[in-house]
């Protein structure tokens, strides 16, 4: 049997292959800095690749908010994270929410983030790794960072485009402004908009159904889809042959070669 992670600040379950992570700090609205958030969703994003038993992740908040990012308070008090001198700062970052960026895009298995409400700053780049976002009629999101005269130190600037386009990512991030679901459904932060009674459930659903895919082909194709990002086509072509010949040779190819022509 699966042994779930051990978790501070965010609950974790899993059934039929679909784990959900919940961010249980709403009393911060869900703050990655200042709590244990980051560490947790590390933890979660290791489990998962060492675990073939996920088939598909979802993320979301408890409460109100999706995620808020960093703790204002604690930037404002110079403490926490944002304690220690420029060098320690920088070490904080390296050490601390850049490693949750890095553990969240590396994770194998797809990951559906469920926005129940407000995913600003870091809290719209923790959506952003996600490779699919719902949201509600409670969402807004935004980089927010230039409004406190920060930069997206968490790789925001390098995932955003990859979402919206460079000219919708850069008027998002040097505007600062909050974006209501419609809009960002249409720039594509989001896939859809669904009502706020619906959103877990249709998540789950959509994991439900990229669980009950071949998990070890599964995991190879969100590895190409990462690799093709950053690969010439005659470099990536020769990658995608080497993984289609293990996919070839595998017990479950086998098995849904099987099921397909019994159908």
């Amino acid at each position: 049997m699966t042994t779930l992670p051990e978790l501070s600040d965010a609950s974790i379950t899993l059934d039929n292959g679909v784990a959900v992570l919940t961010l249980e700090r709403d009393d911060v609205r869900n703050a990655l800095t200042g709590t244990a958030l980051i560490d947790d969703i590390i933890k979660v994003c290791n489990w998962i690749n060492r675990d073939y038993a996920v088939g598909a992740l979802v993320i979301t908040g408890g409460g109100k908010a999706f995620s808020s990012g960093g703790n204002v308070k604690d930037m404002y008090e110079r403490k926490g994270n944002f304690s220690g001198d420029p060098i320690q700062v920088q070490n904080n970052y390296r050490h601390g929410i850049q490693l949750m960026t890095k553990a969240v895009y590396e994770v194998e298995a797809p990951v559906i983030a469920a926005l129940n409400g407000a995913a600003v700053g870091a809290g719209l780049d923790l959506a952003c790794l996600c490779d699919i976002r719902i949201g509600c009629e409670h969402t807004k999101v935004g980089a927010t960072f230039l409004n406190l005269g920060i930069i997206p130190g968490d790789g925001g600037a390098w995932i955003l485009p990859r979402i919206v386009g460079e000219q919708c990512a850069a008027e998002l991030t040097f505007s600062g402004r909050i974006v209501g679901p419609d809009e960002a459904t249409a720039l594509g932060i989001l896939l859809k908009s669904v009502p706020a009674e619906e959103l877990k459930a249709q998540a789950v659903e959509m994991a439900r159904q990229f669980a009950a895919k071949p998990r070890q082909a599964s995991r190879m194709t969100k590895r190409l889809l990462r690799a093709g990002q950053r690969m010439a086509l005659n470099d990536f072509l020769d990658y995608c042959a080497g993984q289609q010949s293990l996919c070839h040779t595998s017990s479950e190819h086998r098995e849904a070669l099987r099921q397909f022509l019994d159908t």
